[in-house]
């Protein structure tokens, strides 16, 4: 199976299933003589993990992290980090319904025909609890990224709509709420509404929007490693995600040039931020904001009509315990792959002049 792998430089290798013994990771290309903050690490771990709160899924894992290699009195020695996650609390039993039938809008009738075998339980391989290593990859870049700051938040759930720009909100407010959504108010609004869909038996997408602050001019690879390509590409790799936009996105197509234009000033500022921060490819020294799309959770606990792998119609229920909307628990997942994203590229740029 090809593609577990992210970078180039610095690179993320992930392995496991969700519920196998352990979800883990290799990290290459990590400079020596950086000393990690382990507490910080797991901080980020335990804002992913299952279980948090009443508006997410209910499986409890504790998601600590051991580190097995690449690392000497807490500090980074230039070799291969490698980490694992044991999984603690599989119910393996939940998904025996589903041994023979593919659930609408997941991975299983395409892993199956693709490799001619697939791990049922959980999703396997393609189970969002994958993204723990992420978040573990995520949280050592930014280590190594100390002066960039990197927030997400969610900006909506379903229809209910965050209506303040980010520079209109306090991003200290972010963990404040369990979905994670800076605006009190609004939090409340989505919280209730995830509450309802949740009894109902039904699921809601949702999206994030991400700002990186304090990033350097000269980040990006033209032409086909642009710092946004890879941005989207990171965004785009995440479990559920349907869309990516930065800057002014699709609402720039219904302007005109004349407004759209980020106009410099002395210094290299520029009076707007359509480019979020990203221009010919490469960061210009603004903010770079972008949102991403989630839909809503596949597994719902509704009667749905499917196939089995004999083509055979049936009909499935959802069992266990699943997110009724995935967002809150995406917010360090988007962060952490923006972090990837940066350090590779903050390790090109140390190379690409004198």
């Amino acid at each position: 199976m090809a593609g577990n792998t992210f970078g180039k430089l610095f690179k993320l290798t992930s392995f496991g299933e969700s519920h196998g013994a352990a979800i883990g990771g290799i990290i290459e290309g990590c400079p020596a003589g950086i000393a990690l903050d382990f507490q910080e690490i797991q901080c980020e771990l335990d804002r992913r993990r299952p279980g948090q709160s009443n508006i997410v899924t209910q499986r409890r894992e504790l998601d600590q992290v051991y580190f097995l290699s690449g690392i000497f009195k807490g500090i980074t020695t230039g070799t291969p980090i490698g980490f694992a996650i044991y999984n603690e609390d599989q119910k393996s039993q939940d998904y025996q319904h589903i041994n023979n039938s593919y659930r609408p809008s997941h991975a299983d009738f395409t892993y199956e025909k693709k490799y001619g075998i697939r791990d049922h339980r959980g999703g396997g391989r393609s189970s969002a609890r994958e993204t723990a290593a992420r978040v573990v990859g995520g949280a050592i870049a930014r280590q190594i990224l100390s002066e960039i700051r990197i927030n997400a938040f969610v900006s909506s759930v379903g229809p209910i709509k965050l209506s303040k720009s980010y520079e209109e909100l306090d991003l200290c407010h972010i963990e404040d709420t369990p979905v994670r959504c800076p605006d009190v108010k609004t939090a409340a609004e989505m919280i209730d509404l995830i509450r309802k869909v949740r009894k109902e038996g039904d699921t809601l997408g949702g999206t994030v929007s991400c700002i990186v602050q304090n990033v350097p001019i000269g980040l990006g690879e033209p032409v086909f490693d642009k710092l946004h390509a890879d941005l989207g590409k990171a965004m785009l790799s995440i479990n559920a995600v349907k869309g990516f936009e930065y800057g002014s996105g699709f609402s720039g197509t219904q302007m005109r040039g004349s407004t759209h234009n980020d106009l410099f000033q002395k210094g290299g500022n520029t009076t707007t931020n359509f480019s979020g921060g990203i221009q010919g490819g490469i960061s210009n020294g603004m903010d770079i904001y972008f949102r991403v799309a989630f839909k809503p959770v596949a597994t719902i606990m509704r009667e749905q009509n499917t196939i089995d792998h004999h083509n055979r119609s049936v009909s499935i229920r959802g069992k266990g315990r699943h997110d009724p909307c995935v967002v809150p628990r995406a917010v360090p997942i988007v962060e952490a792959m923006a972090a990837l994203v940066l350090a590779d590229h903050w390790l090109f740029q140390k190379i690409s002049r004198n």
